[in-house]
């Protein structure tokens, strides 16, 4: 085992072995159980190995280092002072009361507090939503602080009543080109190896697409998973989990999408999770949410969070209720950095302490 040189707060070590087994327990024994694996693959053996065709696996890991407490919260809706006055931004809950204002109010929050939140990122679209529930008169002439926290448990709420949706044991990964879809994949299949224990195979598809698969395919079999490529039966065994990994859709092209849907229905695929870039703009998310929702997403994975400094637009789509949130790619190792609870990582980032 070496340790590799580097600048950043985490130690990244390099291990090459003979399998995956004698991985996991170097790892295990030398790292500690907050390890993340960043990459494997597969290297030619020295020596008579290498004639022989003999390969090992190069496995680079990294423990990262404890994080300190942060001072201020990232996201805006703490940190602009609570009598900052409001721009001249659209207003929909103070249209909604019949007032057209758009300076500052004396004893009142209606301006401030949509102006706060839109600076977390909050779109005009949950700004409707929010002056339509009931409530919201009731909390009008409520403090500020009080009223973010009437937001939080109305979106907690939300939440809660969302009924959950198990992802079926045939599942399909797919979304736009360069949102890290085979990324989501092994931090789902790590997820479902480590954490759950269950097992099961993985099998990739191309159509007129190219889908690289190399890191998919050493990843699989560091976890001791079968890969194989379409076209092959993709029935699931009772215990066991069927997860293809789909070429890229086209966001502008509908017409390029034909094969994927054709795909779905002749193999009657289920689960269908689209994976995508929380990063992109609002007009490009909405784009592509609405290209996967076409071709009958069920499940909603969002990743590069680890990038986005705003993630109020993110509620958006998850109180669409069209699609299930799966989980949160909140870095870029391919084990980790995994967030399952989605609403509530999503609200503790928008509104914290509320």
């Amino acid at each position: 085992m070496t340790a590799a040189p580097s600048s950043s707060a985490a130690h990244c070590y390099r291990f090459v072995v003979d399998s995956a087994d004698e991985a996991a327990r170097l790892i295990r024994e030398k790292l500690g159980a907050d390890a993340r694996v960043l990459s494997v693959r597969s290297v030619g053996g020295n020596g008579w190995l290498g004639w022989l065709g003999k390969s090992r696996l190069e496995v680079v890991a990294q423990v990262p280092e404890p994080e300190p407490q942060a001072d201020d919260p990232r996201d805006a809706a703490t940190t602009q002072p609570a009598d900052a006055a409001p721009g001249p931004a659209f207003d929909p809950l103070a249209r909604r009361n019949g007032n057209t204002q758009t300076g500052p109010r004396t004893g009142s929050f209606q301006i401030r507090l949509p102006e706060l939140l839109r600076r977390s990122g909050f779109s005009d679209v949950f700004m409707n939503r929010l002056a339509a529930t009931p409530s919201w008169s009731d909390i009008e002439e409520r403090p500020l602080h009080q009223s973010l926290v009437h937001v939080a448990d109305e979106l907690r709420r939300h939440a809660a009543s969302r009924p959950a949706r198990a992802l079926p044991s045939r599942t399909a990964f797919f979304g736009p080109a360069g949102v890290g879809r085979t990324t989501a994949l092994c931090k789902w299949l790590a997820t479902d190896v480590f954490r759950r224990g269950r097992t099961g195979r993985v099998v990739h598809v191309e159509f007129d697409r190219p889908n690289p698969s190399e890191q998919l395919a050493v990843f699989c079999e560091a976890l001791g998973l079968s890969y194989s490529h379409y076209p092959v039966s993709l029935e699931a065994s009772p215990t066991g989990f069927v997860y293809l990994d789909l070429p890229a859709l086209s966001i502008r092209r509908p017409s390029d999408n034909t094969a994927l849907a054709a795909f779905f229905a002749r193999e009657k695929i289920e689960g269908r999770v689209l994976v995508l870039n929380a990063a992109y703009d609002s007009a490009a998310l909405r784009d592509a949410y609405t290209a996967g929702r076409g071709l009958g997403a069920t499940h909603l994975v969002f990743t590069h969070l680890d990038e986005l400094t705003q993630w109020g637009k993110l509620w958006d789509y998850l109180l669409d209720d069209s699609l299930q949130p799966l989980f949160l790619a909140t870095g870029p190792s391919l084990t980790g950095d995994c967030e399952e609870d989605v609403s509530g990582t999503i609200l503790h980032r928008t509104l914290p302490g509320a």
